[in-house]
């Protein structure tokens, strides 16, 4: 089916690092979107060398249950069309998108426990899922593993705190691969923390969502542990080349 085209209005940015910004739109025209958590819509950003368009997919941060006002995250990649557009939005402008489109989403699981692992803003689509899953009160357990480079690149902390507070079956790690001094957390890449930490997977989905290395690395250590569903997004930059 062809991707329906939506009209939108910037009715929020915060900046979450020097180069990660999460925005929201409320859709004007039609005012809501039907899609399901782990999906992204695309924009329209300018012409290639030979005159087509340059299409950007960015994943929905939001939850299906919020169809109005739909959450989008990105990084600020220098000379990258798609960011350099996002990032020139100001509030009350207005855009347009296509979509709902991918088939990374959330599968209905529920006798399944869930394993989540995420490298940068490949966090995106997984937000979708996990809120959509604290909606249904999942009892089996929910878990994220998840890879930034240092401090200055952490965000959403609190709200995964808070979420561990609020929800007794879900937790989080967040690994950095290139710490500064002081940081107390763990440190390494996500793939460690896989490889020590996941022992059983016959009960388990697993969502994986970043750069092409992980997702490779995750699937094969997955494997040599069992068999289970194991769903993949590869994140790309803003230059059309995996991250």
């Amino acid at each position: 089916m062809p991707l329906q085209r939506f009209k939108a209005q910037v009715c929020r940015l915060r900046d979450l690092t020097h180069d990660v910004r999460e925005l929201d739109l409320r859709l004007v025209e039609p005012p809501q979107m039907t899609f399901k958590a782990g999906q992204f819509v695309s924009f329209e950003v300018g012409l290639n060398e030979k005159k087509q368009a340059l299409i950007r997919p960015y994943s929905i941060a939001s939850p299906p249950s919020r169809p109005d006002v739909l959450t989008l995250l990105f990084n600020l990649v220098p000379g990258g069309p798609g960011s350099t557009y996002l990032f020139s939005l100001k509030d009350g402008e207005e855009t347009q998108f296509k979509g709902p489109a991918g088939n990374f989403r959330l599968r209905d699981d529920p006798a399944r426990d869930h394993l989540f692992v995420a490298t940068g803003t490949g966090i995106a689509p997984i937000r979708s899922m996990l809120l959509a899953l604290f909606e249904k009160s999942a009892d089996r357990s929910i878990t994220l593993f998840w890879g930034l480079r240092s401090q200055r690149d952490l965000y959403y902390q609190d709200e995964l705190a808070a979420w561990a507070k609020a929800h007794p079956k879900f937790s989080f790690v967040t690994t950095l691969s290139r710490p500064e001094d002081g940081w107390a957390g763990e440190r390494g890449r996500v793939t460690r923390l896989v490889e020590e930490r996941v022992a059983e997977v016959k009960n388990l989905a697993v969502y994986l969502c970043g750069n092409s290395g992980m997702l490779d690395d995750v699937t094969a250590i997955i494997q040599k542990k069992g068999l289970c569903p194991i769903y993949r997004e590869k994140y790309y930059d803003d230059t059309g080349e995996p991250e």
